[in-house]
């Protein structure tokens, strides 16, 4: 049988490109699925983000819309949509159009190769230098802190839905995709990497490179490095054997 998907789509302000965003994930998502959602959510917007998703929704019951009244940030909003998810498998893509069909279907072909599928953008020479680095670096961090040898921490990777809810996501920073990998790698999953062309934004900077933002990144970095080494996810608790890493492009 088909696997069963809910998509979590995440916009704050975002009345220039949410009605886009939903059109590439909805042709992304054609007939691979025996069943799917995207899960809408208005994350404190002050334009007519919310608006636009409620028309959305009101022409495709596959669309479920959440307003929140202030924003609750990337990962408060993806610990919202792993509560409500209701299908086999959960992804997300971004509100600000980001990632197109094209990036998509890639990842969602992948499903069921192994237990998760970590995308990583192929073209990454096509964003900002200072981005390229930071990027780079980030991903750099993590694997010599945790050792899983990830070509990307930050993409639209597919969890199952209840691999997802046998941990505990504790940061609602941009870091809350390291935080799952890390966890559900150390916890015995393997995964399929798969190569995709992004649709770098260069208009606008990423949020994630706020001063603010990566501090509380940092923090959760360091949070998920004592509560994996030193905490409950232990070698002496948890399978440590280094995770069945393939990949495809």
């Amino acid at each position: 049988m088909k696997p069963t998907l809910s998509v979590i789509i995440p916009a704050l302000n975002e009345e220039a490109n949410i009605a886009a965003a939903v059109q590439e994930v909805l042709l992304a998502v054609g007939d691979r699925f025996a069943d799917y959602e995207l899960l809408l959510f208005d994350d404190g917007s002050r334009d007519q983000t919310g608006a636009i998703m409620d028309k959305l929704a009101a022409g495709n019951p596959h669309l479920r819309v959440t307003h929140n009244a202030a924003p609750r940030n990337l990962g408060g909003v993806y610990k919202q949509g792993v509560a409500l998810a209701r299908f086999e498998y959960v992804t997300w893509a971004p509100g600000d159009n980001e990632n197109p069909a094209g990036a998509l279907v890639p990842v969602y072909e992948a499903i069921g190769k192994a237990d998760i599928v970590v995308p990583y953008p192929a073209n990454m020479r096509d964003r900002p230098l200072a981005r390229q680095v930071v990027s780079r670096s980030y991903t750099l961090l993590m694997n010599l802190l945790f050792g899983h040898w990830l070509p990307y921490y930050n993409g639209t990777a597919v969890f199952p839905a209840s691999s997802l809810r046998r941990i505990e996501i504790r940061t609602s920073s941009f870091a809350y995709q390291s935080e799952v990998l890390v966890k559900l790698l150390r916890l015995g999953k393997n995964c399929v990497t798969v190569g995709i062309n992004i649709q770098p934004r260069p208009d606008r900077p990423s949020k994630a490179f706020r001063w603010r933002n990566v501090v509380t990144v940092l923090k959760a970095v360091v949070c998920l490095f004592g509560e994996v080494h030193f905490g409950r996810f232990g070698k002496n608790r948890f399978n440590d054997t280094p995770a069945n890493h393939q990949s495809t492009r």
